[in-house]
């Protein structure tokens, strides 16, 4: 029996149509149950209808510039509630897979993040989803922390959406160009997500510990704009002109610095499932389809790059 925790949020929506789509037995919860609050998971741990044996924790204060402000809030849900839901899983006896970020490094790397690499988070939110990490692997060595980053997808905002969004009320937009990252599809992620708790049954049981998991490949958030205007045209998901012009971060200033090199290393999440991570390029594609046949448009549903 699986423990969802943070079902409402992008990820957590994709997680649970994935788990009920493969029948695997699960119970959700979100901001009803306090993760800040160890009596709260305990209790409702006790009230579950079978014993938990995996808990997988999506939940997280995610709003990077506006924790600067908030740093308080923010180390509750990503540091103190982490350690709480690890803690718990400790005491019941499950396994626990916890969502962290890319921001736990500084962005100042020429090749990609391994999951030994220094960590050097420049603001409060990856500051504290770094000690979350710490929090969870001190309460609970029996967990999995799988770092992503550029996370897109259906059920929440995001870089794909708000680009979609922005095409089709604008003439011209600006993307920065000196930020690079590997774009990661939310249905990408919680196949891994469930593999992993597959894989119990099978030979390639996962080792615990720090995973890095995104599509392949890279690129700057400017050449990703331009693509999703390109396919998003071919599709019908955007239905008028719109230049995509590059622009540098010091253009658009922030509370806190992103990253500029973003990419992670996948070798070892690769060698340990013997997966293959599918491309940001493929990937994109296959989700702005699933955008258009929602939509009813079946004529561009045909359109193969």
């Amino acid at each position: 029996m699986i423990w969802l925790i943070g079902n409402k949020g992008m990820l957590g929506t994709e997680l649970s149509l994935l788990l009920e789509k493969n029948g695997m037995a699960f119970t959700g919860s979100d901001r009803e149950v306090d993760i800040a609050n160890p009596a709260a998971l305990k209790d409702f741990a006790e009230k579950a209808v079978r014993p938990f044996t995996w808990i997988i924790n999506c939940a997280a204060y995610t709003a990077v510039d506006k924790a600067e402000d908030d740093a308080e809030t923010c180390r509750r849900l990503n540091v103190d509630g982490p350690g709480n839901i690890a803690a718990c899983a400790k005491d019941i006896g499950a396994r626990l897979i916890h969502i962290s970020t890319d921001y736990v490094f500084d962005g100042t790397n020429t090749r990609p993040y391994r999951e030994d690499d220094p960590t050097n988070p420049t603001g409060v939110y990856g500051l504290t989803k770094r000690d979350g990490e710490l929090a969870v692997l001190e309460h609970n060595p029996r967990s999995y922390i799988i770092r992503t980053a550029w996370l897109y997808g259906k059920h929440g905002n995001n870089f794909v959406a708000t680009m979609l969004r922005l095409m089709n009320e604008r003439d011209e937009i600006k993307v920065v160009d000196d930020q690079r990252g590997s774009p990661t599809w939310a249905g990408d992620l919680v196949e891994l997500l469930t593999g992993i708790i597959k894989a119990e049954h099978r030979d390639r049981k996962l080792p615990y510990g720090i995973y890095h998991y995104t599509n392949r490949g890279n690129i700057t958030w400017f050449d990703f704009a331009r693509e999703i205007y390109e396919d998003g045209r071919r599709l019908g998901l955007v239905t008028k002109d719109c230049g995509v012009k590059p622009c540098t971060s010091a253009e658009y200033p922030a509370k806190v610095k992103r990253p500029a090199y973003s990419v992670l290393d996948k070798t070892k999440i690769q060698a340990a499932l013997g997966i293959d991570i599918p491309t940001w390029d493929e990937t994109l594609i296959k989700y702005l389809r699933l955008l258009a046949q929602g939509q009813g448009l079946r004529e561009n549903l045909l359109y193969s790059k």
